[in-house]
């Protein structure tokens, strides 16, 4: 088979993408029941504002079409619109019809062009099923929305005016319309633009505070639905959203009613720069939402049905959503093709988006592209799918410790067996982005287009390599002993990827698959399917290769002719080109012949064409049509033939990820040295050490030990500035949700009770968005803790009423943390207030630890500085004025830093005053800590007989040491 010919001899080295030639899809009828959306006169709501009314302006719509196609004009019904949006800067009320964008209509409400065209699909409303049927797309080609060049070409093009999701003026992205579509790119790339569209509703009345929220990743065929109860501060909403990063929000449009307006404020207030979206309420149907799901829902996740029957408030969330998503797409999803999952919040922690920002979990505060966070010091993924799974267990760690512990024992796994993890690498590195590949699949355009029919042919290539992946990754698994790792081999043996494998080969060559490089990919497009299955496509595809023959003679003849090294080259906006490198020296009269057009010239490369090879690349074009065309009605009828089988790529896609994830966390092991955590009742750490501090260093930094029970769940830490006190905190914080994600943790030893929640307060800066001031913001956060905090939290705070005068600050944190202390929570507490200290004479539950600094005397200035240990000591820090010592180490004058001490010596002899615990006090700290030490030897204790003997008269021994010396005396007597 003279298959690769000249064609890969010419096209092998060059880049481009592959040829589009259709410059606009022909739109559909609109739905009668779509929200279609305007921009007529402007009113304003009860927010505030503007919005356009479905009876601001009625519209009506034609599409033309010339005689070539036996077209004929058509006037369609007016519709009512439904969408109320605001409206879109002035800079976005322009756009080019030409290239398919949408020209907004005038203020009179001309916005919106509905037209017909010769193939009309089923439209809801019409006694047809909603979802369409495009089985018939592979029997008949004279249906296809595009013409062959063996027809009499592109001749007619029947404009229209889609609709279009507006936004806010500050908005910086738009909602694509076909999310369905790939070109022809080289890989499925990884978009790091936000693709995810949201539909958020509360309930009213008594329902107040109940919110349901669907959401879909226009790249990932996964509705996840979610409906909890929320308090006025919203921050579980606002927390899942930020998780999500959506790129379009979509609520009803009574939020914005008077008394109904704080979720809404709220939510546009976190989310400037997104999409938002406001639609009529009777879009929001739980019944519509409950029928969307049955048609939809594979059937391998139909026990979603008994899980959401009965929350009302997703379930209409979800109908919106998917009712837009189809209006915005035009396309609708395959009937059974969707993944469809609950996920309440009672199965993860909560981080808080504050919180999540000040740990620098998956943004770096400085520098957004800055790799310094928590996601990407454990991020060794291959794949997107394993990437997006890491980082949304980040932002929501597990909370039971069942489950964590099976995925640490595939990490213990994977650290042992050298083969099983380098086999499982190898192969997981070959996977593409296999949750975007479903997603194009399960979609059913609502019109044919070159564009789609391009993108279905790519994606079958897609798949193939995919699929013959699969057993390689079984092989790799074949020898593991974990349960979950057992439990993936097993999911790869679903004799469906067999089946569909089967299919496929049957009608595409063997040896077509996936490749990089866009112009080697467009090569396999071409010869995709096996030759006498059409014998036209065999004959386009000879004329393709004459061409390209043609084109290579061409130029050979030409740099033979005037003596020049010229070389054949492509790109996907010129088509072939000629290319060479030469000095302009070389040139006769230094400049080229004038048979050669379009020249440029960079450094000593110039490339240029000629009128004949512009000829020849439109004739390359014109047969690459054919090609495509007649690829794209064999691809159809196979692609429905393994539609019902499919759904398999599902569990794929999910073990792909996870093992992705996993192989991750061994890798991180690899290269530094984690131990596995325990999970007790007790935060133990012996060792443990920053990781991102040891990324940023690329050494180990110093380690130190924490230790929080039950009943000294309070830690005040104290220490002068710089000496490490910041660092500490978000090291715990950071451990704590490695290991609750099933990642090894950088210590010696860790046990850690399961959180929760985690909150932090950290940070002394304006909030000029919100016009908070330092202290305002400090307020703000520590109420959020106080009303959302339970036994089960770890909550970090880090410096507290500084934004306001000493007395205050003072009395703030006290009182804070006496409220604070009636929880069970670990709280960790990092102050300069050194009267603070002494809370623990009336809390047996507060330790004091502080960071040691030595001071190290200078000979040659005679001045004494201060060398910081960052080691954590028991007590509080000594230390006296150390912010001036601080202040010494900078350019303040000398005059000042005298003056500084003086009036601070003068003011601590009048204010401050040591406090001393009286004996009666010291007895009861020392007996409620022995009761505390027996109560967790109970609880958790694996000693043995006279091991435990030996540790009970150890605990006896210092609990007769913690008396004062005059309690002792009197037991002796």
């Amino acid at each position: 088979m003279r298959r690769w010919a000249a064609v890969g001899a010419i096209l092998g080295e060059c880049g481009g993408r592959g040829l589009v030639f259709v410059t606009e899809p022909p739109p559909t009828v609109p739905d009668p029941g779509d929200a279609a959306m305007s921009r007529g006169g402007s009113e304003t709501n009860a927010c505030g504002r503007p919005v356009v009314s479905a009876a601001s302006g009625s519209y009506t719509g034609r599409c033309s079409s010339t005689s070539g196609l036996g077209g004929r004009v058509e006037e369609l019904p007016r519709y009512t619109l439904g969408l109320l949006q605001t409206p879109r800067s002035a800079a976005d009320s322009t756009g080019d019809l030409s290239s398919g964008g949408v020209r907004p209509g005038s203020s009179s409400g001309a916005g919106l062009a509905a037209s017909s065209s010769r193939v009309k699909l089923p439209v809801p409303g019409r006694g047809e099923s909603y979802l369409g049927d495009k089985s018939s797309c592979a029997e008949n080609g004279s249906m296809l929305n595009f013409t062959s060049s063996s027809a009499q070409g592109l001749n007619s093009t029947c404009i229209g005016k889609l609709p279009l999701s507006t936004s806010r003026s500050i908005c910086r992205s738009r909602t694509p319309h076909m999310g369905y579509s790939v070109t022809s790119s080289s890989a499925v790339s990884v978009h790091t633009a936000a693709s995810v569209i949201v539909a958020v509703v509360e309930g009213r009345g008594l329902a107040r505070g109940e919110v349901g929220m669907a959401s879909i990743d226009l790249k990932n065929p996964e509705v996840i639905l979610s409906q909890f109860a929320d308090n006025t501060t919203y921050a579980k909403v606002i927390t899942k959203l930020k998780i999500l990063t959506p790129l379009e929000i979509i609520m009803p449009n009574t939020a914005c009613d008077a008394g109904n307006t704080k979720l809404f404020g709220l939510i546009t207030e976190h989310f400037k720069n997104v999409t938002f979206t406001t639609v009529q309420r009777k879009y929001f149907n739980e019944t519509k939402g409950l029928e969307y799901i049955e048609q939809l829902c594979a059937s391998e996740f139909s026990t979603i049905f008994m899980e959401v029957q009965s929350k009302y408030y997703c379930l209409a969330a979800a109908a919106a959503l998917l009712k837009y998503v189809e209006f915005i797409q035009n396309s609708v999803y395959a009937p059974k093709s969707l993944k469809v999952r609950f996920q309440g919040s009672e199965k993860t922690a909560m981080i808080d988006s504050s919180s999540a920002q000040n740990l620098e979990l998956v943004t770096n505060n400085r520098d957004s592209r800055n790799g310094h966070t928590l996601f990407g010091v454990l991020n060794y993924t291959k794949t997107p799918g394993g990437s997006r799974r890491l980082r949304s267990n980040i932002l929501e760690p597990l909370v039971d410790a069942e489950t964590i512990n099976t995925r640490l024992d595939c990490v213990q796994e994977l650290l042992q067996d050298e083969e099983l993890f380098f086999g499982l690498q190898a192969v997981i590195s070959k996977f593409l982005d296999t949750e975007q590949l479903l997603s194009v699949l399960v979609q059913i355009p609502k019109q044919d287009t070159v564009k789609t029919a391009e993108s279905k042919i790519t994606n079958l290539i897609y798949l193939k390599h995919t699929l013959e992946l699969v057993e390689p990754l079984k092989a790799a698994l074949r020898s593991c002993n974990t349960p979950l790792l057992k439990a993936y081999y097993s999911s790869l043996e679903d004799r469906r990827f067999g089946i569909i494998l089967e299919k496929i080969t049957t009608v595409i060559n063997d040896d077509t698959r996936y490749t990089k490089g866009c112009l080697s990919m467009r090569t396999q497009k071409c010869y995709a399917v096996k030759p006498n299955i059409n014998e036209f496509l065999d004959i386009a595809r000879r004329t393709y290769t004459e061409i390209v023959d043609d084109i290579a003679g061409m130029i050979t003849q030409l740099a033979e002719k005037y003596n020049l090294p010229m070389k054949t080259s492509f790109s996907s906006a010129r088509g072939f080109f000629i290319q060479m490198n030469a000095d302009c020296s070389t040139l006769p009269s230094g400049q080229l012949p004038s048979e050669f057009t379009k020249i440029t010239k960079m450094k000593n490369t110039y490339s240029f064409t000629s009128a004949d090879l512009i000829k020849m690349n439109e004739r390359c074009q014109e047969s690459l049509r054919e090609i495509y065309h007649m690829t794209y009605l064999i691809v159809c009828k196979l692609l429905n033939e393994i539609y019902e089988h499919i759904h398999c790529l599902y569990k794929l896609s999910d073990t792909v990820s996870m093992l992705d994830m996993l192989l991750s966390f061994a890798h991180v092991c690899t290269v530094s040295d984690y131990v596995r955590p325990e999970f007790t009742d007790t935060l133990a750490i012996k060792q443990g050490w920053h990781p991102i501090l040891e990324k940023i260093a690329m050494e180990k930094p110093v380690s130190n030990n924490t230790y929080l029970t039950e009943g000294s769940n309070f830690l005040i830490i104290t220490g002068p500035n710089m000496s490490g006190k910041s660092t500490y905190l978000k090291q715990i914080a950071l451990c704590q949700i490695m290991a609750q994600i099933g990642s090894y943790v950088p210590a010696e030893y860790c046990s850690f009770r399961i959180a929760e929640q985690i909150f932090t307060r950290i940070g002394m800066d304006d909030d000029i968005e919100t016009n908070a001031s330092t202290f305002m913001k400090e307020m703000k956060e520590i109420t959020y803790i106080m009303q959302n905090a339970n036994d089960k939290s770890l909550i970090i705070i880090d410096e507290l009423g500084r934004g306001t005068s000493a007395e205050e600050g003072i009395g703030i944190c006290y009182a804070a943390c006496e409220y604070l202390l009636n929880l069970k929570a670990f709280t960790l507490f990092a102050t300069h207030f050194l009267e603070l200290c002494h809370i623990d004479a009336l809390y047996p539950n507060v330790e004091n630890y502080h960071f040691e600094v030595q001071h190290v005397r200078s000979s040659a200035l005679k001045k004494e500085k201060i060398a910081y240990t960052y080691t954590l000591s028991k007590g509080y820090t000594e230390e006296k004025n150390y912010g001036l010592k601080a202040a010494e180490v900078s350019s303040l004058p000398p005059s000042i830093i005298l003056d500084a001490k003086e009036i601070t010596n003068h003011i601590a002899k009048q204010i401050l005053h040591q406090q001393k615990s009286t004996p009666e006090m010291m007895k009861r700290r020392a007996v409620y800590h022995l009761a505390m030490r027996l109560v967790q030897t109970a609880r958790n204790s694996r000693l043995d007989s006279d091991s435990l003997r030996i540790y009970l008269k150890g605990l006896k021994k210092k609990y007769k040491a913690s008396f004062p010396a005059s309690e002792q005396n009197d037991e002796q007597q």
